[in-house]
């Protein structure tokens, strides 16, 4: 099986790249600085390139089985403007599976079920900048062909591999107030081999 990372210097992205690897799965991983990526495997093929280019997506997911992005914003709307350039190589690559990483305020409100997280009382955040970013992600890709997954972690410390979380389908675990970036990563990898959250959003936390 032939994976591509999109984000795969980013903290959730390396781990993800990095259990692929120890599974001797082919790997593509799509950077803007292959410098950032210190890794040596023979599975593994750096892609250096820009997300909001089409050239370079259509380059770098030839023969690609499944996309994981795990793009995170920057500040910026790098990963709203960049779904739709993904979405339309996967199709014209027949890729039917993206698993991306989200954010727990994109899941359904347990104190408001009509509305988000990031959109009630439930949410913390003084700045809404990225979860609106990670929603218009959501909203493109339910209106997508794909067969999509959206892994929502809350609060994400460094942390270490457990190997043992709760996952709920659109909503966030009750009394969940964190998950390491390890588990999160290891979560997201076994999407691939799996079907049970396609079309869905997943919180994870302890």
């Amino acid at each position: 099986m032939k994976i591509l990372v999109l984000g795969a210097t980013g903290r959730v992205g390396r781990q993800i790249v990095e259990f692929a690897l120890k599974d001797q799965l082919e790997v593509t991983t799509f950077v803007r600085d292959p410098h950032k990526l210190q890794l040596d495997n023979k599975n593994l093929h750096i892609f250096q390139g820009n997300v909001l280019n089409k050239k370079d997506l259509e380059q770098a997911m030839v023969n690609v089985d499944v996309v994981v992005s795990a793009l995170n914003t920057d500040g910026n709307d790098t990963l709203s403007t960049s779904i739709s350039l993904i979405l339309e190589v996967m199709e014209q690559q027949k890729i039917k599976r993206i698993i991306t990483i989200g954010t727990a305020g994109i899941l359904q409100s347990r104190v408001s079920p009509t509305v988000l997280r990031y959109q009630s009382t439930e949410s913390k955040r003084k700045s809404t900048f990225a979860a609106k970013e990670h929603q218009y992600v959501f909203e493109q890709l339910r209106v997508s062909n794909v067969d999509w997954t959206i892994v929502c972690p809350t609060y994400l410390p460094d942390g270490s591999f457990t190997g043992t979380y709760r996952v709920e389908r659109n909503f966030l675990p009750e009394g969940g107030s964190e998950i390491s970036v390890a588990d999160t990563a290891y979560f997201a990898y076994q999407q691939i081999f799996s079907k049970e959250f396609v079309k869905s959003r997943v919180g994870i936390a302890y």
